[in-house]
């Protein structure tokens, strides 16, 4: 039990992502590597996400 909230939190942001991925602008296939990403290494998917997922229709600097 000592890691339960722990991986309740990563599981949570997990479906964030996988959701924000699925909404996005990317392309099928980005989305498809996206997704299999966050549910394969679902701690560093989501980071490697959060720093250079698909941003939709943002402009990337």
């Amino acid at each position: 039990m000592e890691y339960g909230i722990f991986g309740l939190i990563i599981l949570v942001l997990d479906i964030y992502a996988i959701y924000q991925v699925l909404t996005s602008g990317a392309s099928t296939l980005a989305k498809l590597i996206w997704t299999l990403v966050i549910i394969i290494l679902p701690v560093l998917g989501f980071i490697a996400w959060l720093i250079a997922g698909p941003r939709g229709g943002k402009a990337r600097i």
